[in-house]
C-alpha cells in the first residue's frame, strides 16, 4: 500500500491554500490525511484546489481528507455554495437519516473529501452540556442504533467512509471537551447497558473517533483517548470496534500535557491515528515529532475501510433524492 508506512497522524491546514511552508511541511511529515474546516472552504473550485495540493504534497492521491459535516450546527459547508441540513435530532426515522448521508456523501465526493466524521451516536442526558445535544438522534436505544446504521449506509453509498462518534461515549458529559476534561463516574454496567450499546450495535463500522472523556469506573484518570484500559477493555473488547480508531482533536481542552506527549500517550494507548485540527504550524511540528509511523495492523484497518469505500459505491438521482429528502423533513 505504501513505500513506507505514512506518519499515526491527520493534519489540518491554516487557510484556503497551501503554502509553500505547510506544502513543505507535509512533505516532511508525511501524514496519513488531512482534514478541512469552514476557514478553508469558500467555494467549490477552490476547496477542490486545496484538496489536491493537500494529496500532491505527500504524493498520495489517495490520502483520506476528512470533514466535520454532520448537519445542523456542526456542519463546514453551507450556503451559497452547499445545501444546509437538518440536525440529526430532527430527522424522523432511519430513511430520513439515510437519505440526508447520502446527498451530503454526494457534496463530498465531488470536493474530494472521503471521510466525514459522522454520525454521532452518543446519547445524550438532561444534565448534560449542550456540546452533543442536538447533534444526537435522541436518547431512544433502538432509534439512535437504527439511524445512526442507516446514516452510514447513505454515506457509504456515497463513497464517503463514516467515523462513528465519540466512542465509547460523550453524552452523559457535564462539560464541553473542547474547553474541560469532563468526568463521568456512572457505574460501568449502567454504562455497558446504555452508552455504549450504540457503538457495539455499529462496531462493525470502518472509523469511530474517541471521547475526550474520563470513565471513573473504568479509568479514573485518562480520558478514553489516553486509556489504554478503555481502548483495550471497552472499545476494543466489550463493545468489538475493529477498525481504524482516530482521536479527537489533541488541541481542545480536555486533554493535559504538551502536544507531543498527548500524541505519544493517544498512540500509545491504542489509537490507530492522532488528529490535530487547527493548522497551527508550530503544534504540528511538536505532534510530527511525537508520532510514529502507522503500525502494520492500522495499516490493514485503513485498507479495510478504503475497500469497503470502493465497493459500497452507488448511482443515484440527485434531484430526485432531494425531492424526497425535503418531503421526509418537512420542507
Amino acid at each position: 500500500m505504501f513505500d513506507e508506512p505514512p506518519r499515526a497522524v491527520i493534519f489540518g491546514c491554516a487557510g484556503e491554500r497551501l503554502s509553500p511552508a505547510e506544502r513543505e511541511f507535509f512533505a516532511t511529515a508525511d501524514p496519513l490525511g488531512f482534514v478541512v474546516f469552514a476557514r478553508n472552504c469558500r467555494e467549490p473550485g477552490q476547496l477542490r484546489e486545496l484538496i489536491a495540493a493537500l494529496r500532491d504534497s505527500v504524493g498520495r492521491a489517495d490520502a483520506p481528507v476528512l470533514i466535520d459535516q454532520e448537519g445542523g450546527r456542526v456542519a463546514r459547508l453551507g450556503p451559497p455554495h452547499w445545501r444546509r441540513y437538518p440536525a440529526a435530532a430532527r430527522l424522523p426515522d432511519a430513511a430520513a437519516a439515510r437519505l440526508g448521508m447520502r446527498l451530503i456523501a454526494d457534496d463530498l465526493a465531488a470536493m474530494g473529501i472521503t471521510v466525514d466524521a459522522a454520525p454521532v451516536l452518543d446519547l445524550p442526558t438532561p444534565d448534560a452540556d449542550a456540546v452533543i445535544g442536538d447533534r444526537a438522534y435522541g436518547g431512544d436505544l433502538a432509534r439512535v442504533a437504527a439511524l445512526g446504521r442507516a446514516a452510514c449506509e447513505g454515506l457509504l453509498e456515497g463513497g464517503v467512509l463514516p467515523i462513528v462518534k465519540h466512542i465509547p461515549g460523550h453524552g452523559r458529559a457535564t462539560v464541553d471537551s473542547h474547553r474541560a476534561c469532563p468526568r463521568v463516574d456512572e457505574p460501568r454496567a449502567a454504562l455497558a447497558a446504555s452508552d455504549f450499546a450504540p457503538f457495539r450495535a455499529l462496531c462493525d463500522m470502518p472509523w469511530a473517533m474517541t471521547a475526550h472523556v474520563v470513565f471513573g469506573a473504568i479509568d479514573g484518570e485518562a480520558p478514553a483517548t489516553l486509556s489504554p484500559r478503555v481502548i483495550g477493555e471497552v472499545i476494543r473488547g466489550e463493545i468489538g470496534f475493529g477498525g481504524v480508531l482516530v482521536s479527537d482533536d489533541l488541541s481542545m481542552g480536555a486533554l493535559g500535557g504538551g502536544l507531543g506527549e498527548r500524541t505519544a500517550r493517544a498512540i500509545a494507548a491504542g489509537c490507530d491515528v492522532a488528529l490535530h485540527c487547527n493548522g497551527n504550524a508550530a503544534e504540528m511540528a511538536e505532534i510530527a515529532e511525537a508520532a510514529p509511523r502507522l503500525t502494520e495492523v492500522a495499516l490493514e484497518r485503513i485498507a479495510r475501510g478504503e475497500a469497503l469505500r470502493r465497493r459500497s459505491r452507488r448511482q443515484f438521482d440527485r434531484a430526485a433524492a432531494e425531492a424526497r429528502f425535503a418531503e421526509l423533513v418537512g420542507e
